[in-house]
């Protein structure tokens, strides 16, 4: 049986600060004018033979995938999974290497890609569907469908450009899944959802695989990728593992990103902002922290800026080891509480720690300056959550289903 998906030696290599891929005379006209000693100055060429600007997206990656089969990728942010979706898609093109598809692809990448903001809900089920090689009888016949897993019915005959980004994605995924085609590729978007629909999403998704279609689905979310997939890649830094068993996969995973907090700094150069020293309840994370629920609980650390102040805007969030699931999250804003840095400073949060699973969990960290994201999910580090006494002492929480526990009173009487 011949792959579906054949991908050999596949690089993408990208300019760094450069918006778009192709510039018209007038554009690059316009830039010499704007800085004429730029065009002149000597390119410094370093590893692999990049220039200073120029960074490696994807290196080397090659993979065949069979008919049917249900593909999780993933890895940390930046490591190359949405440029790969993207050059499979033909969005992009690869700076080296070879793509052959054997059947009709139909991608979801981004919140409402491929709808013209302009057009209705209606229209662009009509138009998302011919950009994905459908005919109109085709589309006709599948309309209702789309629609009522959309759940949009009120809204169809409004411009887009009026829908919340849920609605977009709800609308861009019903049309990509239910429309015929041999390829679907899904990327974190299904996070833009609440919880029901994603649900929904991975159930349709689930339904398709089973159908013999060949799935691509791109996420964070270690439980869902397990529920539906069979195989997977992980990607490091634009290079790719070689095709494996899924559980197998997100064990290696999970594994490699146990870390603790010991010596952790996020540098900004170009920015001149660095922080460092992260504890939680005054531990030094060099050891692993270990936590009780229904406390205060304390995550600090340090700030150095050396160039400017910036308007600083920082989200702490807690998540599950073992699936990566998003669990507690707040940030500053959220709070109302608006901060410019100086040249230095120290940052204490102080959560009120609700009744929390215990087990293994991951302090993750994004900053922005200037409303600009500039840290994108840092994992600071691991922590413990211990178990209160109530539970050390009833052994019932293990197999409890949820991550947060809800206290209540319970009466019983006889009649």
């Amino acid at each position: 049986m011949k792959p579906i998906i054949e991908v050999k030696n596949l690089s993408k290599k990208y300019q760094i600060g450069l918006a778009q891929p192709y510039y018209s005379f007038r554009e690059a006209l316009a830039g010499i004018i704007k800085n004429p000693f730029k065009t002149l100055r000597r390119k410094k060429y370093g590893k692999e033979g990049l220039a200073e600007d120029e960074i490696w997206a994807l290196k080397n990656v090659s993979l065949n995938v069979l008919p049917g089969e249900v593909i999780g990728i993933i890895g940390k942010n930046g490591a190359g999974k949405t440029t790969l979706l993207k050059l499979l898609s033909r969005i992009t093109p690869p700076t080296t290497g070879e793509i052959i598809l054997r059947g009709k692809v139909a991608s979801l990448l981004e919140v409402g890609t491929g709808f013209h903001p302009e057009l209705t809900g209606r229209e662009n089920i009509f138009l998302n569907g011919a950009i994905l090689g459908m005919k109109r009888g085709e589309i006709t016949k599948k309309f209702d469908e789309i629609v009522k897993f959309a759940e949009v019915e009120r809204f169809l005959d409004t411009p887009v450009k009026h829908f919340s980004s849920g609605m977009y994605m709800r609308l861009a995924f019903a049309v990509a899944a239910h429309l015929d085609c041999e390829i679907l590729m899904i990327d974190e978007v299904l996070a833009v959802g609440d919880a029901q629909f994603q649900q929904k999403c991975l159930g349709k998704m689930e339904d398709i695989s089973k159908t013999g279609r060949t799935v691509l689905f791109v996420s964070h979310n270690m439980s869902a990728v397990k529920k539906l997939c069979t195989k997977g890649i992980l990607l490091r830094d634009g290079k790719a593992s070689d095709l494996m068993r899924i559980d197998d996969l997100v064990e290696n995973y999970l594994a490699e990103r146990t870390r603790g907090f010991e010596n952790v700094s996020i540098k900004l150069e170009k920015l001149g902002i660095e922080f460092t020293n992260f504890q939680i309840n005054n531990y030094t994370l060099s050891k692993k922290p270990e936590i009780l629920p229904n406390k205060l609980t304390t995550v600090s650390f340090d700030y150095f800026s050396k160039l400017r102040s910036y308007d600083l805007c920082i989200s702490i969030a807690f998540r599950k080891k073992a699936d990566y699931t998003l669990l507690l999250y707040t940030h500053n804003h959220l709070e109302n509480v608006r901060y410019k840095t100086k040249r230095g400073g120290h940052v204490t949060v102080r959560l009120n720690l609700p009744q929390v699973a215990p087990g293994d969990y991951t302090l993750e960290l994004q900053v922005w300056l200037d409303s600009k994201l500039v840290v994108d999910a840092y994992e600071v580090g691991d922590f413990k959550i211990l178990p209160t006494p109530f539970f050390a002492a009833n052994q019932t929480f293990s197999t409890f289903p949820a991550q947060l526990l809800l206290r209540s009173d319970w009466e019983f009487k006889s009649k």
